[in-house]
């Protein structure tokens, strides 16, 4: 059987199956007496509860339908100081608390089990909110919109990843490039599949597409408030992984696994509301940016050098940030141009809905929740300080020498894991918005894993100093 005829044979298989105990829109289910429901009527073997570590990895242990109902009255105890970033051991003891309104039904059996998937509040044995889950992070950061008379952030973010044989090597599966389809691209079912396990999931997708890199995808979700986002992200990072384990290939959301090919970023487009009103909207404006939108993006560019440890975590993460292969490095934003760090796009220009801007710098390998914490820290710095927004840069950022960069005051940012945990360690916007805790320990976990890199001899060390 080819790769593609067993991915076609898991795709009918996962749509029978949805179609008998769950819905290819996903579930609607409102409450806990829903979800008990649900659970008796479709004969639901396991429950697995999710929620996520320091770095951004979800979490997970399964409860059976018997302890559903002391779950969401009591919550289910677990050993928190195994989890990074959580507490110490003599402080270990940790509550989650299932949330009935992420319920959805895994689009596949798990072990033979027909298994129900929710997000979980993890709080702490005195019932308080645990300051260093991430989730909980993001939620408390939101309710400083209500401050300014927002209710809500939009976010819709371009996740790309690769596919490749198998977890050992880099290798593959394609040559295709930019749109690229079938039969050059192999991996054209892959995304199929997970489009519908995403959607079963009500994880509504907007695009899906072939990347520029070979074996490079990209599967675009559609705007939500940034807490559903963020949920969603790590539903669709899960699924992108685990359907491609279960047809015998690797998926990965690392930065920038080949060399001399373009990495995989995160674009973040980001918009701010009033209700129905997008308060970076503005029809008098050239740009169609209201002054707070202005002020928002001017705080994303000063603090960017700061936030990107958080949107841009690991060692590898600055390999993609390199100028030549449209990863974006240099300070300043425009409309069209995409070699900026902050796109404005102009696919609708003048239409309110879809005034946004697009952040270029983030990628998929981040935790999403601590990543939208700090994208809207900055903003909001920004609205308070009513920073000035520098003009728009439309020459070629990487064609520009860096004397003429310097002649416009056009920064960079850090140029490796060390140079940004330098920038975070210092900065006391992030460590007001992720808290003290979370703050020390990501710092120190960040340079267990600078020294681990710098330590480390690479082959090509050796091929070319050897003789030294």
């Amino acid at each position: 059987m080819t790769l593609r005829e067993k991915i076609e044979t898991f795709r009918e298989e996962m749509e029978e199956y949805v179609r008998e105990y769950g819905s290819p829109d996903g579930l609607n289910l409102r409450d806990e007496k829903d979800v008990k429901e649900f659970v008796k009527d479709k004969g639901i073997d396991s429950i697995r509860l999710w929620f996520t570590d320091l770095l951004g990895f979800l979490k997970s242990f399964s409860i059976t339908p018997s302890e559903l109902e002391g779950a969401f009255s009591h919550g289910m105890g677990f050993d928190g100081s195994s989890i990074l970033g959580y507490k110490r051991i003599q402080e270990s003891d940790m509550v989650a608390i299932p949330l009935a309104k992420t319920a959805q039904l895994i689009p596949f059996k798990i072990g033979g089990s027909k298994t129900l998937r929710m997000f979980a509040a993890i709080y702490t044995p005195g019932g308080e909110p645990y300051p260093s889950d991430s989730r909980h992070i993001l939620i408390k950061n939101l309710k400083k919109l209500s401050k300014y008379n927002f209710t809500h952030m939009n976010i819709g973010p371009e996740a790309e990843y690769f596919y490749f044989f198998n977890k050992k090597e880099a290798k593959p599966l394609d040559e295709a490039g930019y749109f690229d389809l079938n039969p050059v691209d192999q991996g054209d079912s892959l995304r199929e599949a997970t489009i519908f396990a995403l959607q079963s999931m009500n994880v509504p997708v907007e695009y899906a597409h072939h990347e520029v890199a070979p074996s490079q995808h990209e599967i675009d979700l559609k705007y939500k408030d940034a807490l559903t986002m963020a949920d969603n992200l790590q539903t669709h990072k899960w699924l992108v992984k685990e359907i491609a384990e279960r047809n015998g290939v690797h998926a990965t959301f690392m930065p920038k696994p080949l060399k001399n090919e373009n990495g995989s970023g995160m674009h973040i487009h980001l918009s701010i509301f009033q209700n129905e009103r997008n308060a970076f909207f503005s029809a008098s404006d050239p740009y169609n940016l209201s002054p707070t939108a202005k002020y928002f993006l001017a705080g994303i560019l000063q603090h960017s050098k700061e936030i990107c440890l958080i949107t841009n975590q690991w060692y590898n993460s600055y390999k993609r940030l390199v100028p030549g292969f449209e990863a974006p490095v240099y300070i300043s934003w425009a409309e069209r141009n995409r070699s900026v760090l902050v796109r404005v796009p102009v696919y609708r220009k003048g239409k309110e809905v879809a005034t946004r801007i697009e952040i270029r710098f983030p990628d998929a390998a981040c935790n999403p929740y601590l990543a939208f914490s700090v994208l809207l820290a900055a903003g909001l710095k920004g609205i308070d300080s009513q920073y000035s927004l520098p003009n728009p840069t439309s020459q070629d950022l990487y064609s520009m020498s860096e004397v003429e960069r310097e002649k416009q005051n056009i920064q960079s940012l850090p140029h490796d894991l060390y140079a940004a945990i330098k920038e975070t360690r210092n900065s006391k916007l992030v460590r007001e918005t992720i808290g003290e805790e979370v703050m020390d320990k990501l710092i120190e976990t960040k340079l267990k894993e600078w020294t681990r890199y710098r330590l480390d001899i690479t082959p090509r060390e050796i091929e070319e100093n050897l003789t030294l």
